[in-house]
């Protein structure tokens, strides 16, 4: 099963595979937020609250499947200068302070959980993000 909802993976079968479980992995992350929903943007699955997109899964290519994702001032610049092959500036987005972050089966689950949290915590409304350290024991 191709990831993008406008068909244009490609890869064969253990490419679409790959992608499914990363798409799954993200989905368990993303969902667990408060008031987060997902929904097709732009032909790929994406995660919003409330309305505003938080990340975006995009897999024009299934050898290099990428999330990408709001991020705190700095973060972008700091983390694309340290580690230039796993994060990238994404198209569009990008000059906003996006940050693109590439997925690969080696995936350290706890990290993007972690980026993808920043992110929440970048465009949430202070009522959610206070209701998420509520729920996680105060952060």
């Amino acid at each position: 099963m191709d990831v993008r909802v406008d068909g244009r993976g490609g890869g064969g079968a253990e490419a679409d595979a790959s992608a499914e479980v990363i798409l799954a992995g993200l989905r368990r992350i993303c969902l667990a937020l408060p008031e987060t929903s997902e929904r097709v943007s732009h032909g790929s699955p994406a995660f919003f609250v409330r309305g505003k997109r938080i990340l975006a899964y995009f897999a024009d290519d299934p050898s290099d499947l990428a999330l990408w994702c709001p991020a705190p001032p700095g973060v972008q610049e700091s983390m694309v200068g340290e580690e230039p092959d796993r994060f990238f500036v994404p198209p569009y987005v990008g000059q906003h302070g996006w940050l693109g972050v590439r997925l690969s089966d080696e995936l350290d689950w706890d990290e993007l959980a972690a980026i993808i949290e920043e992110a929440y915590r970048t465009m949430a409304p202070r009522r959610l993000v206070a209701r998420l350290d509520a729920e996680r024991g105060g952060a």
